[in-house]
């Protein structure tokens, strides 16, 4: 993993993105990854049914984190009544719990309405995907553990070309700290009812504009800028006002003076770096 410690989050989204492919690599191949994703792909095939899924530890634990539910391992009551509820069903328990990812989940399984019948387990590419899934999950969360705003935005571009409506976004804590940032909106506005945030976003921001990678990126700076002047812990640890305030101190001053930035004029055009 990259050490991003003491970087603006700009810096540090540009640094991985370079590193990526090399870091993912890496995550595959630690000892405890590469096991878990091979015991996945020579037993999942033979797995038909969500009770063998949850009754193999090591197969239940891969596809739990693959879906960044490592949280909610223990609860294999719910995730069996879950996997086995009938989605067509308004009130069936996957329709009930508010967390997309259970949906995400369900639906990507494949499994039958009483939990029996998965074709999808014997497919290579679904195999293949799953195991990147798996990998995804753990790179972006190496990177969101050192700079929360960093994964925000990696979260984001992940999802950004699923998100029809906002309801999209608002189902999600980050999804929707993205949006607001990114389109001036306050945070306090997470406190209104969830229609009126909705018109926010919906007045702000065309979501069809999320298919375009430009657009994507031109919300990543605008929510890069406003985060990073926001958090004022890692504004105190970032390396170059660590410098600023040295040079500052060193001079008969003996004081260190705050920049006031334009984030508007920050977020007009992308930094480029040599």
């Amino acid at each position: 993993m990259i050490p991003l410690g003491g970087l603006s989050t700009q810096l540090g989204l540009s640094l991985v993105d370079a590193t990526r492919d090399r870091q993912e690599e890496l995550i595959r191949n630690t000892v405890q990854n590469a096991r878990s994703i091979n015991a996945f792909r020579e037993r999942i095939a033979d797995v038909e049914t969500v009770d063998q899924l949850i009754e193999d530890r090591e197969l239940y634990t891969f596809v739990m984190k693959a879906f960044d539910l490592e949280d909610q391992i223990f609860g294999k009551a719910l995730i069996g009544k879950m996997l086995k509820s009938n989605i067509e069903e308004p009130d069936a328990l996957v329709n009930r719990l508010s967390d997309p990812r259970f949906r995400e989940m369900y639906q990507e399984l494949g499994f039958g309405t009483d939990g029996t019948g998965n074709l999808n387990t014997i497919l290579f590419k679904w195999q293949e995907r799953m195991v990147d899934r798996f990998v995804d999950r753990q790179f972006i969360n190496a990177q969101t553990e050192q700079n929360e705003t960093l994964g925000i935005v990696l979260e984001f571009r992940a999802a950004a070309t699923k998100i029809e409506t906002p309801f999209d976004i608002l189902k999600n804590a980050d999804l929707s700290r993205f949006m607001r940032r990114a389109l001036g909106i306050p945070d306090s506005a997470a406190g209104l009812d969830i229609d009126r945030q909705a018109a926010l976003f919906t007045k702000k921001f065309d979501l069809e504009k999320l298919q375009d990678p430009a657009e994507v990126r031109k919300l990543e700076r605008k929510f890069v800028a406003v985060s990073d002047a926001l958090d004022t812990e890692r504004l105190a640890s970032n390396a170059a006002v660590q410098l600023m305030r040295g040079a500052v101190q060193a001079g008969a001053g003996g004081g260190f003076t705050p920049i006031t930035l334009n984030i508007e004029a920050i977020t007009a055009s992308p930094i480029r770096y040599r």
